[in-house]
């Protein structure tokens, strides 16, 4: 039951940690202090995309599924929770390039909408 709990405890830092990349900028709005953290973050975000690589958060959610006597899973959180959800099948190469682009975009115009707002 523990295991379980720390497992679903990582799921939810996860999903928040992609939130986070993808709509952070919001928060930068508010809070000018996040900016560093959030562009750190992005460039992680899309730096596993553009790799291929998976999250370390993802091989701590399995290993604690697995100690909870659960089934891991094979790839990464993005392909085996928010793609599953979006597209069925599995997550393509083409599909996470799409994913890097993605977030590269809507973090772009959000800091974009953000200057012209302070510097118009």
């Amino acid at each position: 039951m523990f295991y379980r709990l720390l497992a679903d405890a990582v799921l939810l830092a996860h999903l928040a940690f992609i939130l986070f990349v993808v709509f952070g900028a919001l928060l930068v709005l508010r809070r000018r202090r996040l900016m560093p953290l959030h562009l750190l973050a992005v460039a992680w975000g899309i730096g596993i995309e553009l790799l291929g690589a998976v999250c370390p958060l993802t091989y701590a959610e399995n290993r604690m599924r697995l100690l909870a006597g659960d089934a891991g899973y094979s790839g990464g959180f993005v392909e085996h929770y928010v793609v599953a959800l979006i597209y069925p099948g599995e997550l393509t190469r083409g599909m996470q390039l799409g994913l890097a682009a993605g977030v590269l975009l809507v973090n772009a115009g959000l800091y974009g909408w953000m200057l012209r707002r302070r510097f118009p």
